[in-house]
């Protein structure tokens, strides 16, 4: 027996390889044939494209040891350059003083500073959802030009139904709005003489030569190296349990079900799927229904000039566009792109399965990425000459209003088994950063070693946050 992991992405690749070096020999089940979930790098004609930009960025020292012990030299340092998208003019990310207010205007600047300074003197009141958490600190109309039409792009559904844990997560010492405010109200503190105090966004980050994919294709590698296997083509099905230890997993491959004995499972796939297959009791199984992912849309697309914009990647927060983000790969790491004369660009829309994005062919889709950079004049003339599509289902757990009471049901559910753990963005439905999911790995596995780590309290008072890293 041992250990068995149930997912092949950052979670569980990560406590994989701290089993390994601890001398234990890990198994780590894997439906599809690659590593790395949703931070894998996708080869198209020799064009490398990560699946919406994973910054390599983390406070925690035990996660950039991993990083740089996996890589070494081939994790680069690479300068950030962001914008915003909004009503027809690009808003510089972190925002200038000078580019805010010439793209607001002066009436509209005023209006956001009176608005800010009204939340500010009345009471919180009601703070049930994201819209309400994020206007009662900055005010309504900067909740509405640089909060509303983007997140409800991500979500799919309004802002007053989006928890404010959400919010309240994400959104922490340093975020947009205060960056607004910071740009708009800077002229005067120089004017007054006052300092103020934000945090500075991060202006440099790790990102691997040729991609995220690297990062774990190489921990992979030293995985196996160390006596841990990796199966691929293994789509878990169940639990065998007693209701409070889990014996064994239930697996099925090549259309055969076959049972493997564990004395841990350490599981980092959907969690929603993981009870399911757990036969849990109703109220538990009612839970799973009522929580619900979002899929990601990947239009990728190679432009035949050098170089187009240079911004890593942009927001675009025009609510006419359905686009959501833009990445340009070749300023990730110009080892993206072979051929330096091109520009390779990944394109995000955030969609569930009943929406008609969801089911568009990838023609479709890639003739709708080329017309909405047309029509933000990204492209500046240049053709496109190649391209693909990559959909990843349930890519984000969605925080709609109330999901904590049906979260905290599987959560009490799961307390009561002593040799499973969830872990990760999917495992334990949280919106977490790569480095977040790694963290609950190693905290996971440290546990199954005598340590009593709150594995759920990762990423609930982290405070370096920025708002959509």
């Amino acid at each position: 027996m041992g250990v068995i992991i149930l997912g092949a992405g950052p979670a569980g690749l990560a406590a994989a390889f701290a089993l390994a070096k601890q001398g234990q020999k890990p198994i780590v089940l894997e439906r599809s044939h690659a590593v790395g979930g949703m931070c894998r790098t996708i080869e198209h004609n020799g064009y490398l494209f990560d699946i919406g930009g994973h910054r390599f960025f983390t406070k925690f020292d035990e996660v950039q040891d991993l990083w740089e012990e996996i890589l070494g030299d081939q994790l680069l340092l690479r300068p950030r350059l962001s914008r915003i998208f909004y009503n027809g003019k690009f808003f510089d990310y972190p925002l200038k003083a000078t580019n805010a207010l010439k793209n607001l205007g002066l009436i509209e600047s005023t209006r956001c500073m009176a608005s800010y300074a009204r939340a500010r003197l009345r009471g919180r009141g009601e703070e049930d959802s994201f819209e309400e958490w994020v206007s009662n600190r900055f005010g309504n109309r900067l909740f509405d030009i640089f909060f509303r039409s983007y997140t409800e792009k991500v979500w799919g559904i309004p802002t007053d139904e989006i928890g404010a844990e959400w919010a309240a997560q994400r959104i922490k010492n340093m975020e947009l709005s205060t960056a607004v405010l910071d740009a708009l109200r800077r002229p005067l503190d120089r004017f007054i003489g006052s300092r103020s105090d934000v945090t500075s966004l991060i202006e440099e980050f790790h990102y691997p030569r040729t991609g995220p994919g690297l990062m774990y294709d190489t921990m992979a590698k030293k995985l196996i190296e160390l006596g841990g296997e990796i199966r691929f083509g293994h789509t878990v099905t169940g639990l065998i349990h007693d209701g409070k230890t889990v014996s064994g997993v239930k697996v099925e491959r090549d259309g055969e079900t076959h049972e493997m004995a564990a004395d841990h499972v350490l599981s980092s796939i959907p969690l929603t799927l993981l009870v399911r297959g757990m036969s849990p009791p109703e109220k538990v199984q009612q839970a799973t229904e009522q929580l619900r992912y979002r899929n990601l849309l990947t239009v990728n697309l190679i432009a035949d000039a050098p170089n187009l914009f240079p911004d890593n990647w942009i927001y675009v927060h025009e609510p006419k566009i359905q686009l959501g983000r833009i990445q340009n790969y070749k300023n990730w790491s110009p080892h993206m792109v072979p051929d330096a004369s091109k520009t390779s660009l990944g394109l995000e829309y955030f969609c569930s399965d009943d929406e008609p994005l969801w089911s568009m062919s990838d023609e479709e889709l890639l003739a709708l990425g080329r017309r909405e950079m047309e029509s933000i004049k990204l492209l500046n003339g240049a053709p496109i000459i190649d391209g693909c599509v990559v959909r990843v289902p349930k890519a984000y757990p969605v925080y709609n209003r109330g999901y904590e009471a049906h979260l905290d049901v599987i959560k009490e559910y799961l307390s009561g088994f002593s040799n499973l753990a969830p872990m990760g963005r999917y495992g334990m439905f949280k919106y977490n950063n790569s480095d977040h999911s790694i963290l609950t790995a190693l905290l996971s596995v440290e546990n199954i070693t005598g340590a009593r780590h709150n594995v759920w309290a990762v990423n609930t008072e982290t405070e370096y946050h920025e708002v959509r890293g």
